[in-house]
């Protein structure tokens, strides 16, 4: 059986604009980037391949990634929750990581709620995009 692992959501925006409201959504929300990979720069760089705009931001809420750290000492091989941003035909289309599916290998009901709540989150997120 197939999980869907990501939330999402079609904008009307090019990609860099897209990505700029996705930044201000999540700081909405208390979520900072901490990290943010150009896949297009990357493939040009690495593989002299062209590739649609594509840009992969590592988001954190430092309060609940320190929470479930100190539940799941192992959890940074999970972090950040990475949301993407890619170019479509018409427009952008931004996908976010389902935490409640990510965190779903831990048997912990703590971890569970961790997830529930930064799912929340990240649903308002999309729905702040429009």
């Amino acid at each position: 059986m197939a999980v869907d692992y990501t939330l999402g959501r079609h904008v009307d925006l090019d990609p860099a604009a897209a990505r700029e409201a996705v930044i201000a959504a999540l700081k909405t929300e208390g979520f900072g980037i901490i990290s943010e990979i150009d896949m297009q720069a990357a493939f040009d760089e690495k593989l002299g391949a062209e590739f649609r705009p594509y840009v992969i931001l590592g988001a954190c809420k430092p309060q609940l990634a320190y929470d479930a750290l100190q539940l799941e000492p192992n959890l940074g091989a999970l972090l950040p929750c990475n949301v993407v941003v890619q170019a479509t035909d018409d427009g952008s289309h931004v996908a976010i990581v389902r935490p409640t599916a990510l965190f779903s290998v831990f048997e912990n009901r703590d971890m569970a709620k961790i997830a529930v709540d930064v799912e929340s989150a990240m649903e308002r997120v999309l729905e702040k995009l429009g």
